[in-house]
């Protein structure tokens, strides 16, 4: 069993973007924050969608870190790749799962059309896929583009509601129902407490295994965060929400309705933030130490649920993966 903290959403920008940030780089920033292991997600350039770049991939892993790097393998609607991307689940140990991007954010892993996601569920369904789907939700017909404005950074929450996050999880529980997908559907980065209670509706009926995670700055900041001078740093996907949100947020946390931390680290040099394109995402990685060994327990949350928002819940959901 792999041992220490563990951070299960981190965006290692090697590639094209390695300016941005590297494998070798977050293992030294993860050291600081007190954390061992991270799992890579895939919207990269190139993407990490077949066999050949999950090995180009882990040519990039530091020899020491070996055992502490894993990775996801992004999702099409192409059943050819899906069946490459779970063999590559069943043939290495460092993939972790699949991600499946539910709507735009960074990179070119969109899949948009309802009918494609229903078949990606469909299709790992067939195939026996029995490992973790994370998602990034966000429902592209309740995204507003044209509130956006850069000016004021604070549209952006208002062009990407909590309407786009709610109704695609909606969407995700129900394709994953309707395919009698036996993996597990693992909800990325909750941002609003209407998703963890469609989430917890969904344990109680117990049609599907399903899990989700919350990242450091949705529980820190509100969008108070993207009036200030530097408010286009803050602007990440899904936005940040407002100060009743995030005390809902807090309280969920506390009471184990979320299953783990996970920072969606996510660094872009500060002029493509400050600047046209103004990426979206923030590097949580660094907020995680004191976040954990400080915020938390401010809020009540006792030594034991630390450990298992940290560890425990993680372990336990990627099973053999992690043993």
């Amino acid at each position: 069993m792999i041992k220490g903290k563990i951070d299960p959403h981190v965006h290692c920008r090697d590639g094209a973007q390695s300016y941005k940030e590297t494998i070798r780089h977050v293992f030294e920033i993860a050291k600081s924050q007190g954390v061992e292991n991270i799992f890579d997600m895939p919207n990269t350039s190139p993407p990490i969608l077949f066999e050949k770049d999950v090995k180009e991939r882990l040519k990039l892993v530091p020899e020491e870190k070996k055992g502490n790097y894993f990775l996801y393998v992004g999702a099409s609607a192409e059943v050819r790749q899906l069946e490459e991307a779970v063999s590559c689940y069943n043939k290495f140990s460092e993939v972790i799962g699949i991600k499946l991007y539910a709507g735009q954010s960074v990179g070119d892993l969109a899949v948009i059309e309802e009918e494609k996601q229903q078949k990606i569920y469909k299709t790992l369904a067939d195939l026996n896929y029995k490992g973790v789907i994370a998602v990034h939700c966000e429902k592209e017909a309740y995204i507003k583009p044209e509130i956006w404005d850069p000016s004021d950074p604070t549209t952006h929450s208002l062009s990407r509601p909590k309407s786009s996050e709610i109704e695609s999880i909606k969407d995700q529980i129900r394709f994953a129902i309707e395919a009698k997908f036996n993996g597990i559907l693992h909800i990325c980065h909750v941002s609003c407490p209407e998703s963890v209670d469609l989430i917890e509706n969904a344990r109680r009926e117990n049609k599907i295994k399903i899990t989700c995670g919350v990242t450091p700055h949705h529980i820190l900041w509100d969008i108070r965060m993207l009036r200030g001078p530097y408010g286009l740093l803050y602007k990440m996907n899904p936005p940040l929400r407002d100060e009743n949100d995030i005390e809902f947020l807090r309280q969920y946390l506390k009471e184990e309705k979320i299953d783990w931390i996970e920072t969606d680290h996510a660094p872009h040099a500060i002029g493509e933030k400050l600047f046209t394109p103004h990426m979206s995402g923030y590097p949580s990685l660094y907020l995680y130490k004191k976040f954990v060994n400080e915020f938390m327990p401010s809020l009540g949350i006792s030594k034991e649920q630390i450990e298992n928002l940290t560890q425990n819940n993680i372990i336990k959901t990627f099973g053999d993966k992690l043993q």
